[in-house]
């Protein structure tokens, strides 16, 4: 009996536009997605400059529905869903009953009974599967992921080109909000987040409209200087604004108070997957945390490289790492001790069996001006 086939590659409707215009195409959680089409640095600073256009179309949407929507958001999730408004998003996470991490993601509130939950592309049937477990009577769970497009516009020109093809009021909407109108004519949720570090926004749409959208706001933008971006400057960009990366600062392995994300636990707010054994961990005490660090000699830490605290010889280990554009240096996340995570702690990185120097620093390594 012959071995089974590994999965085909999935495509996001916009597949033939990244191909026009000379993506270069790589496999990423399952999907043919362009990693840069003009190059990483130059659509890293695009975004950071002016404006860059994302196809995050690959990642899941998750919807919940009914008088009993609020519930199972609640316990899924380990955030207050109940402090949200109509229009409001908030980040969040799923957690296993050990309080590590199924997934990061966001959840919007649409309506009092309808809520749209955005996971990670790679993640999603293992997110929906894991949704589906809050499953109740007044309340449905489905994977609507095939019914959306999402485009993500960033850079602090955002406003200014997609205003003019939408008639949803930008500048009045704050961020980690959302509100439903048209863009070119289609029915549209846009919100205001982003994963960049910079102002921008997120387009929802139906599969057909995609393309018509996406060429439309890199049509608008050309003047102002947009630029189609890919997932090498989505991975630099984030990592600058020390926003996290599931699979590389975040796993099963990790909990909320180890990456440094415990302001998105909320544990007064009742029962929730997780909730005991996060609580023991913080009586015991955390023995690890996700710090920032750059490195001060020759050599760019990356995912998978270990280090050690010069100052007690206690190890530790590199999850994201890069040299970034705005920056100009080799930053990265690393776990270390929790006694060992001061600003200021020299570390020596082990990169490909040379001895390199860093140091601990203050997160975010960017943060844009207002």
């Amino acid at each position: 009996m012959s071995a089974p086939s590994e999965m085909p590659l999935k495509r996001t409707p916009l597949f033939d536009a990244h191909k026009a215009l000379g993506g270069k195409i790589v496999s990423f959680g399952g999907w043919e997605m362009p990693v840069e089409y003009t190059g990483l640095s130059e659509e890293h600073r695009a975004v950071r400059e002016r404006a860059g256009l994302f196809d995050v179309s690959h990642m899941g949407e998750i919807r919940v529905k009914g008088p009993g929507a609020l519930a199972a958001v609640q316990s899924l999730t380990c955030n207050d869903a109940s402090a949200l408004v109509d229009g409001q998003a908030q980040y969040s996470a799923f957690l296993t009953e050990r309080g590590t991490f199924v997934d990061d993601l966001l959840t919007y509130r649409l309506a009092a009974a309808d809520f749209l939950i955005v996971v990670n592309a790679a993640n999603t049937p293992k997110d929906a599967a894991w949704a589906l477990r809050a499953t109740r009577p007044d309340a449905s769970i489905e994977d609507e992921s095939p019914k959306w497009v999402q485009v993500s516009l960033q850079g602090p020109l955002a406003l200014r080109i997609l205003q003019p093809l939408t008639d949803v009021p930008l500048e009045p909407m704050k961020y980690y909000h959302s509100a439903t109108g048209r863009v070119c004519g289609v029915p549209a949720l846009v919100s205001r987040t982003g994963y960049t570090g910079e102002d921008g926004f997120e387009v929802y749409v139906e599969p057909n409209a995609g393309r018509k959208i996406w060429d439309a706001i890199l049509a608008a933008g050309r003047p102002h200087g947009i630029l189609p971006a890919g997932l090498g400057a989505r991975d630099t960009l984030r990592l600058e604004a020390k926003m996290a990366l599931y699979g590389n600062d975040i796993d099963d392995t990790t909990t909320p108070w180890e990456a440094d994300l415990g302001w998105i636990v909320k544990m007064k707010k009742g029962e929730f997957s997780g909730r005991a054994a996060l609580e023991a961990q913080k009586a015991a005490g955390v023995k690890r945390k996700l710090v920032g660090f750059e490195v001060t000699g020759r050599g760019i830490a990356r995912h998978g490289h270990t280090l050690t605290v010069d100052a007690t010889g206690k190890t530790g280990l590199v999850t994201s790492g890069t040299q970034t554009p705005t920056i100009g240096k080799a930053i990265g996340l690393a776990y270390v001790p929790v006694e060992s995570a001061a600003v200021g702690t020299p570390l020596t990185i082990d990169v490909r069996g040379r001895s390199v120097p860093a140091v601990i620093v203050p997160t975010p390594f960017y943060r844009r001006k207002k």
